[in-house]
């Protein structure tokens, strides 16, 4: 679904270069655990306080076991006569995640049951991983596959699968209330700028601008690996669970694809919020039902937890030819894309901090808004492009304790900017209460 990269939601523009911090990360080796994802977490921790966090291999964690730690020093396919044809060392992708070390002259019979290829995609070498396959393997373009004829060759992985720990990043900055918006991406692909980079791009500039801002809520921000980082925290965290009232998982933001939205298992605000904002965005963009496969929303949302948590995303993982291959590269992600990514969810988390429920002091009848002066300073606001004098009614209208200002926003089908100004008014012109 094609989108406009000219239009924007906000005017306000991230306090770091996005494309610049996913270009850092881009070299960077990630697998579930090991020196790559503490070195991607030291990046992120230069522009927020970001906790680290280290779990021990071995440790029980709901149904599933802390890992083994894995590092990859290098790794190559080479001629018998030495000419190296594969090097990890050229892109990270080409090796299995999670490769056990082997070294030695095998034939290529024995090899092809180690190689992972696209024969759809010649020139691009895929992504794979064995976490628990006990296994080791290469990844390389289909095309060079091809032309590998030699009876042997030599291949050489040089890794370590040990005891050791898996590592993720946790930023809480409390609000003034005690529930909690949860805001997480995995960090746990190698060179993967869409799927992986912007999601971990985006949120670093967000936390950066929540933790300047006073708000009402909390904001959680959390650096996981995917699928295993968040049953970790969800075990280690059972009893502040109760806080979360929203949460959204942030991937695949920089692609210049429309707006993507997977909706929380049981419906929640943060469902009706998001349609709201893009709604009003002018981006393009779809709103999906919920479904348990995909990213750690599936994790969240899982029976037992059932958190108010969706999924944002531009390209539908698995849906983009690019996903999971080489071509997922710096070019994919555009500067542009990940800018209006950012300023999108700043919009949401901006609505969410500021939807409040007011009543009327007298609801009886319509007040009388001119000797109040708020006619004039609907005016102005309108002037200002803010509230006008339709959303100061709906807004008295429904001011009744019962309906929140995204209630009101959706029922009456305009921002829900409008809406928070008309309350402001009538709040400064006593004409309502906010309701506990």
């Amino acid at each position: 679904m094609p989108d406009r990269l000219e239009s924007s939601v906000s005017d306000r523009k991230p306090a770091i270069d996005l494309h610049g911090l996913v270009t850092e990360l881009f070299p960077i080796n990630r697998s579930l655990t090991g020196a790559g994802v503490r070195e991607t977490l030291g990046v992120v921790a230069r522009h927020i306080d970001l906790k680290i966090n280290e779990v021990a291999t071995g440790t029980a964690v709901l149904d599933w076991t802390v890992p083994m730690e894995w590092n990859i020093r290098s790794g190559s396919i080479s001629t018998v006569s030495g000419r190296r044809l594969v090097d990890f060392a050229d892109n990270n992708l080409h090796v299995l995640g999670y490769s056990k070390p082997v070294q030695g002259v095998i034939s290529r019979a024995e090899l092809a049951q180690h190689v992972h290829t696209l024969p759809d995609q010649p020139d691009l070498i895929p992504y794979r991983t064995g976490y628990f396959a006990d296994d080791w393997g290469f990844c390389l373009s289909h095309k060079l596959w091809q032309s590998m004829t030699d009876e042997h060759y030599r291949v050489e992985i040089d890794s370590e699968l040990s005891s050791g720990s898996l590592t993720y990043g946790e930023l809480f900055l409390p609000g003034q209330s005690t529930q909690e918006v949860l805001i997480t991406c995995h960090i746990c692909h190698p060179s993967l700028a869409n799927d992986n980079l912007s999601g971990i791009a985006v949120m670093t500039a967000l936390a950066m601008r929540q933790a300047r801002r006073t708000h009402r809520l909390g904001y959680r921000f959390l650096f996981l690996p995917a699928t295993i980082g968040a049953i970790i925290w969800l075990d280690r965290n059972q009893s502040k669970l109760d806080r979360i009232r929203h949460g959204l998982v942030l991937t695949c933001l920089g692609d210049s694809s429309g707006f993507h939205y997977k909706q929380s298992r049981s419906g929640a605000i943060i469902d009706r919020a998001v349609a709201h904002v893009l709604r009003h965005s002018g981006h393009q963009y779809e709103v999906m039902p919920f479904n348990p496969y995909g990213y750690d929303e599936r994790q969240f949302c899982s029976p037992g937890f059932d958190l108010p948590v969706g999924c944002l995303m531009r390209g539908v993982h698995g849906t983009f030819p690019e996903y999971h291959t080489s071509a997922d590269n710096l070019d994919f992600v555009r500067p542009e894309a990940l800018d209006q990514s950012y300023a999108l969810i700043e919009s949401i988390l901006d609505l969410l901090d500021q939807n409040r429920t007011f009543e009327r002091v007298d609801g009886r009848g319509e007040p009388q808004l001119g000797r109040r002066g708020l006619y004039r300073a609907v005016a102005g606001q309108r002037e200002a492009g803010g509230a006008t004098q339709m959303d100061l009614l709906w807004f008295l209208n429904l001011a009744d304790g019962k309906h929140s200002l995204l209630d009101m926003a959706i029922r009456a089908d305009v921002p829900f900017a409008r809406l928070e100004t008309a309350a402001r008014l009538a709040l400064e012109a006593s004409l309502v209460r906010e309701t506990i």
